[in-house]
């Protein structure tokens, strides 16, 4: 699958989410997907979003608390689903049964998405649908999960990984990321912003090549050189940004800078400054209508290009189709 068929998988106005629900299951990763999804129809922000909550029997469910969970359906709500959520597992990480495993293959294979958060990303991958392909899940779990048979290769440092047709995301807090992610990518930024303010979350909004987000991005010492450095290149996105040019404003030789960058944000300078000039090039698409030209040269691109070029090697698409597809004006 290209990375292009793959990332649209995601982009469709009309939503059916079957939710896996299982004995032990905590409520707050039940309802971490229940919450976000939900708001999309609360808040109006779309008509056409159902979520459903199966079990494998079809049977209720005794959470980790001890409380019943009546209604749920049975997994046949999962074959005409557009996205399927393993929103957990349980900690001994038993295996998937074979009926859960053709669930996930059968779905994939029709065209829907599939989303594994926290440990549920353990089922998805003894699923097959992720061989080959790097993953995440809670990092506290990340080695046993890793000694596993499966062909995925799981990264315990990313905050959220979608590659498309699957996501997977890390512990109980990122789920909420990548589920608003998942709003974000089929309603557009506004509507992400609009749940987030809701449930009194930050919606995050890095990105790379497989619509990797490396962490959320912690607020550095304001006061220290580093953090005002980290402030003024925020403020000046147009301007050199090269890490010798941050490192000379932090008063900081460009390895000790480039260490302590890292250990500050997750990224690399680089990496790091070309996320916050696609994030504020996003921006722009979605709530201007300036020329690309004139928001390339904004956000510190040099020409249209290269933002063209960096923007369809983030997302997949190209400024012009994201602007008609996310614009909030």
């Amino acid at each position: 699958m290209s990375g292009v068929s793959a990332h649209l998988r995601w982009k469709r106005a009309k939503l059916k989410i079957a939710i896996h629900a299982f004995d032990g299951i905590t409520m707050f990763h039940l309802a971490t997907p229940l919450l976000v999804f939900g708001e999309v129809s609360r808040l109006g922000l779309a008509d056409d979003w159902t979520t459903e909550v199966f079990s494998e029997s079809g049977h209720p469910v005794r959470s980790a608390e001890g409380y019943l969970i009546g209604e749920v359906s049975g997994p046949e709500i999962a074959a005409d689903a557009d996205l399927l959520v393993f929103p957990s597992w349980l900690s001994e990480l038993p295996d998937p049964s074979g009926d859960l495993i053709r669930l996930v293959r059968e779905s994939h294979g029709r065209g829907a998405a599939i989303a594994g958060l926290c440990l549920g990303a353990y089922p998805v991958a003894r699923s097959g649908v992720l061989d080959g392909r790097t993953a995440v899940t809670h990092w506290g779990g990340a080695k046993a999960v890793a000694a596993k048979p499966h062909a995925v290769e799981f990264n315990d440092s990313a905050l959220y990984i979608d590659h498309g047709d699957v996501l997977t995301s890390a512990g109980t807090a990122s789920a909420l990321d990548a589920c608003l992610h998942i709003v974000r990518t089929h309603l557009g930024s506004a509507a992400a912003a609009a749940v987030a303010r809701q449930i009194v979350v930050a919606p995050h909004r890095d990105g790379d090549q497989a619509q990797y987000i490396a962490r959320p991005l912690p607020d550095p010492d304001l006061d220290g050189p580093l953090g005002r450095t980290i402030q003024w290149a925020l403020a000046n996105l147009d301007q050199d940004l090269e890490v010798e040019s941050l490192a000379a404003h932090a008063t900081m030789s460009k390895r000790n800078f480039t260490r302590r960058f890292k250990e500050v944000t997750g990224l690399s300078p680089a990496r790091w400054v070309l996320g916050r000039r696609l994030d504020d090039a996003r921006q722009l698409l979605e709530t201007t209508n300036w020329s690309i030209a004139r928001i390339a040269e904004s956000c510190g691109f040099g020409s249209a290009v290269t933002f063209r070029q960096n923007f369809i090697a983030a997302y997949a698409t190209t400024p012009t189709s994201y602007r008609t597809r996310f614009t909030s004006r």
